[in-house]
């Protein structure tokens, strides 16, 4: 890709980008959310089309108007949001819009199911063709946009976060197979923001800051924190700089709470904790061990069977959402797009999700577009969303990061009794990692309650003051984070005990 550029109206995405990648390797685009990693692949994928530069494929100079022209030149990209039929099968999926048919136009489903089944042994991502999407664990989902991309015939594959929504065990897999198919001559576009997975799987790397490249660098010749320092411009400090906690009264009371999942199964099975005024409880644990019901129903998006849950001291147990939320409760959910955000509303009205019916944003019914955008922008700032005019852009627009700065603004401005923080930096890169660390340090340390539910066992080390683990539905153990270690939650996660 040669001086790619790319204007949004005022904003200038893409300067002058040059992009090579060799067949075989595996080569990580590494940048800050809104650095425009993910528009340049979209325009490689045919999704955008660049205002100014050329592409180059094999030697050869191709016009890319299309997914479909991608494709043709064998070009493939799984997307950071899956986009698959929950309620097709693996099958349907892989082959939708290339059916294999038979006598009279019919889909051919045997043979489809056999080809399929062929291809993932041969990469060894061997997947249950006949299994529905919505009940796969979201490893597997991903599984299945890869064997999409291989059965269409892609040579070249563009991997954007790919391992944003996968458990520690999936990772490991998911590293071993994009190394076997590299050696099978597969070439690996990732874009990433995890800079261990970079050392440990990439053959190269380039940085792009702000539109701009930065440099292409062999991964072995760097370390991590050179890396992020050419990401984003500044030395970074790794790890959570902070203060012991100096817990207060309770705010969130859990006691013997059982909840079943949409089929009726025991997900959550008698847990009880707490959690106090200027404290933050993690709750580490592989994923679909109950955190996901846990969270829904203590924010009354589930019925439990029993327990209790009490806010303040306040019963709130099966209520209502708008209870929760004038409880004292803000929510940073596990999935921006399907539960944080409305993806056709700006900025600023997704900014006033929960306020919007206050003065002085609305009056007798109106609501006040300038107020309204005057407070948006202010947060924006406050938060470094990208670009710092974006009051009335339509929050799709912006890179998921910047989506999830947007959410992380909303819901820690409300000033929470309790902050509820899911997978909050799910998809950020280093620099905007270490500020949403210090954002939840910062609630603790203004009285608030933090709940942190996190697959990332680092953050769960570095931010938590205690770690309750949870295995099978049920909390194992709840230990100070200052007394343990990575070993003894790991272990606490499969089923094993304490030292």
């Amino acid at each position: 890709m040669v001086d790619i550029q790319k204007n949004f109206g005022k904003n200038h995405v893409l300067k002058n980008i040059n992009f090579s990648v060799g067949k075989g390797t595996i080569h990580a685009l590494l940048g800050e959310n809104g650095a425009g990693k993910s528009t340049l692949m979209n325009i490689l994928y045919g999704i955008y089309k660049q205002d100014f530069g050329e592409i180059f494929i094999n030697g050869e100079l191709v016009e890319i108007k299309s997914p479909k022209v991608a494709i043709e030149h064998k070009i493939g990209m799984v997307h950071q949001h899956f986009m698959l039929v929950p309620t097709f099968t693996v099958a349907q999926n892989i082959m939708l819009g290339s059916e294999l048919t038979k006598g009279l136009g019919m889909v051919d489903f045997k043979k489809a199911n056999r080809e399929i089944s062929k291809l993932s042994e041969e990469y060894g991502l061997t997947i249950n063709t006949k299994k529905k999407i919505e009940d796969m664990a979201v490893g597997m989902q991903q599984r299945v946009e890869i064997l999409k991309a291989l059965y269409r015939g892609a040579e070249t594959l563009i991997l954007d976060e790919p391992t944003a929504v996968l458990t520690p065990q999936e990772i490991n897999k998911f590293m071993e197979n994009m190394r076997n198919l590299a050696r099978d001559g597969k070439t690996i576009i990732m874009i990433t923001h995890k800079l261990n997975e970079v050392k440990q799987m990439c053959d190269y790397c380039t940085v792009i800051r702000r539109g701009e490249n930065i440099i292409t660098v062999h991964t072995d010749d760097y370390n991590e924190q050179q890396l992020a320092s050419m990401m984003v411009g500044r030395e970074l400090t790794f790890g959570v700089e902070k203060k012991p906690a100096a817990p207060k009264e309770t705010k969130l009371e859990v006691q013997n709470l059982i909840v079943n999942d949409d089929r009726g199964i025991k997900r959550v099975n008698g847990v009880s904790f707490e959690i106090r005024a200027g404290e933050i409880l993690g709750v580490a644990g592989v994923d679909e061990n109950g955190q996901q019901e846990l969270v829904e129903a203590i924010t009354c998006l589930r019925k439990t069977t029993s327990g209790s849950i009490k806010i303040n001291g306040k019963e709130i147990q099966n209520t209502t959402i708008a209870n929760v939320i004038s409880s004292g409760v803000s929510t940073i959910p596990e999935d921006r797009h399907k539960s944080g955000l409305i993806m056709k509303f700006s900025v600023a009205e997704n900014m006033l999700l929960k306020n919007y019916k206050e003065r002085p944003f609305s009056k007798y019914g109106r609501m006040n577009k300038n107020k309204i955008n005057e407070f948006a922008s202010d947060l924006a700032q406050k938060f470094d969303v990208r670009p710092q005019d974006c009051a009335e852009l339509p929050v799709k627009k912006l890179s998921g990061g910047n989506q999830q700065k947007v959410i992380i603004a909303r819901e820690t401005s409300d000033n929470p009794d309790l902050l509820i923080a899911v997978q909050p930096t799910r998809g950020l890169d280093v620099g905007a990692i270490e500020y949403v660390h210090k954002i939840l340090v910062e609630q603790r340390d203004k009285g608030k309650a933090v709940l942190l539910v996190s697959l990332e066992l680092s953050e769960i080390m570095d931010v938590a003051d205690k770690i309750a683990v949870m295995y099978n539905g049920k909390i194992v153990a709840i230990v100070d984070a200052a007394a343990t270690d990575e070993d003894e939650i790991g272990m606490l996660m499969t089923g094993g005990s304490k030292k």
